[in-house]
């Protein structure tokens, strides 16, 4: 019995450890050495003239379903599409076909110089739904994924049938509290990361570490590695200004579609919070118990979910409760 146990540990610490080996060392911009949970397919989305691949998966029901419900998944900005796994698998075992892309910038997609816009990351999206056959579409956006849900919805009122906001971004107009800084002073600031420092980041957003959460920091460390990494810095200091100057606070009420927020409790979120050196302004804002009621008052009919004890990633913090609120109202 003792030598049973002991080689059923072995393999579970050979499991863990195989797993733990699964980021790279070095990845490049595109993430190409980078295994994602599904079959990771491309787009050609045309901005400013040119044509750039868009990565994005397209993952059906895990049963044959006719005309299956179609959910369209977004990531945050310090997020690729791959850490929507458990959530992909838990909509696709309920029925759904669900939609994943890697926005232009992001991911397994290029990383073009370009005047980066949410209009045009949702016009992006909205000819990759179109490609794939998808008519009407049930939207999820997470963190920067949030503002750019909220934009698709107000471009697509039509193909848009719900709407899922989890711990949003944008739910304050950051010009009016973060100082300006420049492109050129952001992009110093981007290749100043460290692995370390990433790591600090990302555990802000949860209430407890777990070492689950060490694959989304040691993607984003394996990216600074590699000789893109000035083009990948580049380009997260123009995303950056993207949201900062493209505020979505203050169109929250032309949102006419049936509307869920998902709100971690404990979160604390401010995009470009290191940039802020008033302590009282720190603690005004990205106060997200009061920022989702006021969006959730600002959103006509729109239901809100407040998770206590969670953070900004309830998906992977609180994934059983956030399923489980997510399935309720999709399926209403």
């Amino acid at each position: 019995m003792k030598k049973i146990n002991l080689l059923l540990l072995i393999i579970l610490f050979l499991a863990w450890h195989v797993q733990a080996q699964q980021v790279p060392a070095s990845l490049n911009a595109t993430l190409d050495d980078y295994k994602y949970p599904f079959e990771v397919k491309y787009f050609d989305a045309e901005v400013e003239g040119q044509k750039y691949k868009m990565a994005y998966m397209d993952v059906p029901p895990a049963k044959q379903v006719q005309n299956p419900p179609v959910v369209l998944l977004l990531h945050g900005k310090n997020f690729i599409g791959a850490y929507w796994g458990q959530t992909i698998k838990f909509l696709t075992e309920n029925g759904f076909r669900v939609i994943v892309p890697d926005q232009i910038g992001f991911g397994k997609s290029v990383k073009p110089e370009i005047n980066y816009t949410f209009h045009q990351l949702a016009q992006n999206t909205h000819q990759l739904l179109q490609q794939a056959g998808v008519k009407q579409v049930m939207v999820v956006g997470h963190s920067m994924g949030g503002m750019l849900a909220t934009r698709f919805t107000l471009m697509y009122p039509d193909m848009t049938a719900k709407l899922v906001l989890e711990n949003p971004i944008g739910l304050e107009d950051y010009r009016l509290f973060v100082p300006y800084k420049n492109l050129q002073q952001l992009h110093q600031s981007e290749l100043k990361q460290t692995a370390e420092g990433i790591r600090k980041y990302h555990q802000t957003y949860y209430t407890a570490w777990k070492p689950d959460y060490s694959e989304w920091v040691e993607v984003s460390a394996a990216q600074i590695n590699h000789p893109d990494y000035p083009k990948v810095a580049k380009v997260s200091a123009l995303t950056y200004s993207m949201i900062y100057q493209q505020p979505v606070v203050y169109e929250f009420d032309r949102i006419q579609v049936p509307t869920l927020l998902v709100i971690g409790q404990e979160d604390r979120t401010i995009v470009g919070k290191g940039y802020i050196e008033d302590k009282q302004k720190l603690q005004e804002h990205g106060q997200y118990p009061q920022l989702g009621q006021r969006t959730a008052k600002a959103i006509p009919g729109a239901k809100l979910v407040e998770l206590k004890n969670v953070g900004h990633i309830p998906h992977l913090e609180a994934t059983k409760q956030f399923h489980e609120e997510l399935l309720k109202f999709l399926k209403q």
